[in-house]
């Protein structure tokens, strides 16, 4: 009698070591959730990642948040780029931004939905690029980078001013309206310029 074979045909993903590809039809919905996972990976891997940081997440860096996305929807780069922003403390996290940058914001026609929370770990290998808002935000970010590669990819927010002659963004919380036009001015200027540096690296 000749020898049968039952061959399990299948395809390994690196991304999911544990996880076979099967041909077996009971597996078809459980294959195809985890195939779209992996695409879904392949494409973020693709999109440039942007943290805006500043100290408590409640003015600068979620302003800055909603000016890089409005500018990102204006050229069409929604699935170019990701957006978001973080703290360096915690004593707002669950919050909403500060009312008073929320109020300058929506002169401007922004919106600020953004809920305070604080920079993790695992940003700084999430993220492609790191924006900290003034000299004291940088250096905290460096010392907490978990390595001289993640280190790398923190940058000053005027780092990118194209008509600014600001050298850093100043925190508004303890001044007065003028504060808050003043962050919104620069902030203008540097998110446009970071955008031109996404759209020619």
């Amino acid at each position: 009698m000749k020898k049968t074979y039952k061959y399990n045909f299948c395809i390994k993903f690196p991304f999911y070591k544990n996880q076979r590809i099967s041909k077996n039809k009971t597996h078809i919905y459980k294959n195809l959730y985890f195939i779209s996972l992996v695409l879904k990976n392949m494409y973020l891997c693709y999109m440039k990642k942007v943290l805006f940081v500043c100290l408590g997440n409640i003015c600068r860096s979620p302003m800055a948040e909603t000016i890089m996305r409005k500018l990102v929807t204006e050229a069409k780069m929604e699935q170019d780029v990701i957006v978001d922003s973080a703290g360096l403390i915690s004593y707002h996290e669950g919050e909403e931004a500060d009312s008073r940058m929320r109020m300058h914001a929506r002169r401007h026609g922004y919106e600020i939905t953004h809920i305070s929370r604080p920079v993790q770990e695992k940003d700084f290998y999430i993220f492609d690029y790191i924006v900290a808002m003034d000299d004291s935000n940088y250096d905290r970010l460096t010392d907490m980078a978990p390595g001289l590669e993640e280190e790398k990819k923190v940058v000053r927010m005027t780092d990118y001013r194209k008509s600014t002659i600001a050298d850093h963004v100043p925190d508004p919380y303890y001044g007065g309206h003028e504060g808050f036009e003043n962050v919104i001015r620069i902030l203008e200027d540097t998110c446009s310029g970071l955008l031109e540096e996404i759209v020619h690296s």
